[in-house]
């Protein structure tokens, strides 16, 4: 198993590399920050002097080594152009709140969402299936920018119950967490509803009823537990997507978070401050992954079984040693 978590953590590097070097060129395509610093009336020699300062006029790639060698061996994420302090403790000042404000979320979601698959597989076919279904789906459909503008304007605006930005008491934190937390609800719930299905059916589920346990102590102990593996790998997907939308729900609701940081730098083309925060974005996608990985890892025994064999070199065939494995 460890042989696993460490393979899984080795494919994290060429990754957050991957798309770091894609916002490295883009950013440098997207138009030039010296003038953004310096502004219109700036002169020529001034001009020079900002861009040797930035060392943005040296090579692209020696730009990106010494960027790279920089958060490698230093963490150093450079310094932010707009403000003059060092892009690291900028983002460290406001990561508790954008990673607070995720795993909020995606409680809601995954409490939610599951519940709701459950409710849906018992009642298949009925009145409930279908209201719930539907309901799902059209919360997932609204767009999170639109649809967070229309709570502040019922629950702030018109009701005024809910404040509409910031984050200093406990309600603050409800309208973007439910925005955050409703859209991957209906993938849940569809994913969590198909699943249970299919293993309802299943002759170990109906040998366990004709022995006279109660329907409940079925679905929860011997149904729901073979259903969440593919729920695990569409939660996973649900959390990274919740990842990128609080980046649209911190800038409506004015939350000091990385994404409305990342907003702002992008605005005024500040490179460092728009590189760190993808990378630790990035980071966050990837450690989500890799969590749901070794939650699938754990779960299943195939995958402990899979690794166990290439440890020993046995081949393992049966459902009796790969159970023996698991334990």
């Amino acid at each position: 198993m460890a042989r696993y978590i460490l393979r899984r953590i080795g494919m994290m590097i060429p990754v957050v590399l991957g798309v770091l070097l894609i916002v490295f060129v883009v950013n440098r395509m997207s138009g030039d920050p010296i003038a953004a610093i310096l502004g219109a009336n700036a002169t020529e020699e001034q001009y020079e002097a900002e861009r040797h300062k930035l060392g943005l006029d040296r090579p692209l790639p020696v730009q990106f080594f010494d960027y790279i060698k920089g958060v490698v061996t230093r963490f150093d994420l450079g310094t932010s152009y707009s403000s003059r302090r060092p892009v690291s403790e900028e983002i460290l000042k406001r990561f508790p709140t954008t990673l607070s404000l995720a795993l909020i979320s995606l409680v809601i979601s995954s409490v939610f969402g599951i519940i709701f698959g459950i409710v849906c597989a018992i009642n298949q076919n009925r009145k409930v299936d279908y209201i719930v279904t539907l309901a799902a789906l059209v919360v997932s459909s609204l767009p999170a920018f639109w649809f967070a503008l229309m709570l502040i304007l019922l629950f702030a605006v018109n009701l005024g119950f809910l404040p509409a930005t910031g984050l200093e008491t406990w309600r603050h934190w409800v309208l973007p967490s439910v925005v955050l937390g409703l859209a991957p609800i209906s993938n849940l719930c569809r994913t969590t509803r198909s699943s249970m299905l299919e293993v309802i059916r299943q002759d170990y589920i109906r040998t366990a009823k004709s022995k006279g346990i109660s329907d409940n102590k079925v679905i929860f102990k011997h149904a729901l537990k073979n259903a969440l593996f593919p729920v695990i790998t569409v939660f996973g997907f649900m959390a990274s997507l919740s990842i990128g939308g609080q980046v649209v729900v911190e800038t409506v609701f004015t939350i000091p978070g990385i994404g409305s940081y990342m907003m702002t730098a992008i605005g005024t083309k500040d490179f460092p401050a728009i590189q760190g925060t993808v990378i630790v974005l990035s980071l966050m996608v990837c450690c989500i992954n890799l969590i749901v990985d070794i939650c699938y890892g754990f779960a299943d025994p195939r995958i402990r079984a899979s690794y166990a064999q290439r440890k020993s070199g046995k081949k393992i065939k049966t459902p009796v040693q790969i159970q023996e494995v698991a334990e």
